[in-house]
């Protein structure tokens, strides 16, 4: 009997490692691409070899054959994917990052700290909350330079918000626990209750929000840069690509399809990603409370 629900136990964890693995494998995959690709790749994104331009996939071309056709520019399109996948894990990462430390400080400060603070900051979240963020990354984006600081500004500005409300939720909960209680009753300065006692709890479920949020901002990079109010021409993205071959669409598919592709399997995998994280973060605290 035992070993029958071991057997069960094993084929339906099967699914469950496959799920995780390989959205995992993928993502890492696109790391490897951005951390190594460019350093393989002879690719000047600045130059325009006008005389290459337009050309198929699998092409020859004066730089070596270009697997994924040419641009109208003469560019590689791979090269450009390339390079695109280090812009846009570069900002995600910078600009989730960022986030995710200003919205776990403000949102764990304020819950610990409860009265007139904490109900003005949850006032300011559920405000900041009901504003499209899109709108305000293209606002922002549009009144500064083009360049990283200035896309990562303007994603970083209300992105920070959900996790402020997921940090204060969390330790309204964990304050009112027994040591949390004990260690104020004895004097503990607020701040050594925050780090020791509350921010353990808050981690987990920040960081499988960050891998959310990330699929998140890499889909705003991108729509920002084909608006053509991200990033400069100079810096390759996967956004400016897709724009430059919307014009060649029925003659020249290969320019905007591939780089969409690939911005589709990152954003699909990273979703998947934090939906996995998630539900192993929600059977672990299952299994802490039973």
């Amino acid at each position: 009997m035992s070993e029958a629900i071991g057997l069960v136990r094993l084929r339906r964890g099967r699914p469950r490692r496959t799920a995780l693995w390989i959205p995992l494998g993928i993502v890492s995959g696109y790391v490897l691409v951005a951390v190594l690709g460019p350093l393989l790749l002879g690719y000047d994104h600045v130059a325009t070899p006008v005389g290459d331009r337009l050309r198929a996939p699998g092409s020859a071309t004066a730089n070596g054959t270009a697997w994924l056709g040419t641009d109208g520019l003469g560019r590689d399109v791979a090269a450009q994917i390339v390079y695109g996948a280090r812009t846009s894990l570069l900002i995600a990462t910078v600009a989730v990052t960022l986030s995710a430390l200003v919205g776990m400080t403000v949102g764990a400060l304020a819950g610990l700290a409860g009265g007139w603070s904490d109900v003005v900051m949850s006032r300011v979240i559920d405000v900041l909350l009901t504003f499209p963020g899109v709108l305000l990354a293209i606002v922002v984006a549009g009144l500064f330079a083009r360049g990283l600081p200035t896309v990562v500004l303007s994603l970083s500005i209300t992105a920070w918000t959900p996790f402020a409300r997921v940090a204060r939720n969390v330790t309204l909960s964990i304050k009112e626990r027994e040591w949390v209680s004990a260690a104020r009753l004895m004097g503990v300065p607020r701040l050594v209750i925050l780090v020791r006692h509350v921010l353990p709890f808050v981690l987990p479920p920040i960081v499988v929000m960050a891998t959310l949020e990330f699929a998140l901002v890499v889909l705003a990079e991108a729509g920002l840069s084909f608006l053509g109010i991200g990033l400069p021409p100079s810096t390759p993205s996967w956004g400016q690509t897709v724009a430059n071959g919307k014009e060649y669409l029925a003659t020249a598919w290969w320019i905007s399809a591939f780089p969409g592709f690939a911005l589709f399997l990152l954003v699909v995998s990273v979703g998947l990603l934090g939906d996995q994280l998630s539900a192993r973060l929600g059977r672990n605290s299952r299994s802490r409370t039973s």
